[in-house]
């Protein structure tokens, strides 16, 4: 018996729903919608089943984005997309790694929601522009602009600079190890003067409610928790190296951007509703 083509190409469009979304638990949502009406589809009438798919799981996701926007606006704090355990085989994928990284779906939250379902169909998943055009109800010309557009929003507020996993690797370690012992001297070296510190509590843990700027603030910020009752460990989000910390029972997950062996960007994600997704690794490709 062959298998349903919504199974054999569930991890893509959990996938694609996650970058949309920037939510795990809200793309699980829409393959569930998803997955309900692909079985009232008369499946000798698809000729492109995973074109088709992909096509069910945009126009869903859309729909829930427009409405995530409206609640987000009223989100306590700021807003963080919730991390992913990944395998590290996820960024053995460069471009997918990228597309899947806090950072860069904490850029794509700048985007409109038809502006994100394009730039990432065309330049994650490379779906031509006539495929894209059925899935957001536009012209393929419109959509050609669209994504010209949205490149260049991206380009100009992603992180400039990419760093081999290891060195991420060896930058996550000090940086943890140097909140560990709370060595105030090893953190500031670990991080570039100009760091910024985005934490996302959603109003249900402790979390600075806007961005921390510059070295000092942030160093002194991290050091204040208690040791005794401070955990660290090294895991795998979003496709890179990156840290889980403990402090008292509570939890935060935290990805870190890296340039010129310093850290340029803290992203903490401390609402326990975005760190449900971290103890057995999510299926992602492309």
């Amino acid at each position: 018996m062959t298998q349903d083509p919504f199974v054999a190409h569930r991890s893509l469009l959990f996938t694609v729903a996650y970058e949309m979304l920037g939510s795990a638990t809200d793309a699980e949502d829409v393959l569930q919608d998803s997955w309900l009406r692909w079985a009232d589809v008369d499946r000798a009438q698809v000729v492109d089943p995973r074109a088709y798919l992909v096509r069910i799981i945009t126009r869903q996701a859309l729909n829930r984005l427009r409405t995530l926007s409206r609640s987000r606006e009223e989100y306590v704090g700021e807003w963080l997309p919730e991390p992913l355990l990944t395998s590290p085989d996820v960024a053995e994928d460069v471009e997918l790694a990228e597309s899947v990284s806090i950072a860069m779906l904490t850029v794509l939250e700048t985007l409109g929601p038809t502006e994100r379902a394009v730039f990432v169909l065309r330049e994650v998943f490379e779906v031509p522009y006539g495929e894209i055009a059925e899935a957001v109800g536009k012209s393929a010309a419109t959509v050609r602009q669209i994504a010209r557009r949205a490149r260049e929003h991206v380009a100009a507020r992603r992180p400039r600079m990419q760093v081999s996993r290891s060195e991420q690797q060896a930058v996550v370690e000090r940086f943890l190890a140097a909140l560990r012992t709370g060595q105030l001297q090893e953190l500031m070296e670990v991080m570039a003067p100009d760091v910024v510190l985005i934490a996302d509590g959603g109003g249900l843990a402790a979390a600075a409610l806007t961005p921390i700027h510059g070295a000092d603030l942030v160093a002194k910020l991290l050091t204040r928790a208690n040791r005794a009752a401070f955990e660290t460990t090294t895991v795998w989000l979003n496709g890179a190296p990156a840290g889980r910390i403990e402090i008292d029972g509570q939890q935060a997950a935290v990805s870190l951007v890296v340039e010129n062996g310093r850290i340029t960007r803290i992203y903490a994600t401390a609402n326990p509703r975005k760190l449900t997704r971290l103890d057995e690794p999510a299926d992602l490709s492309r």
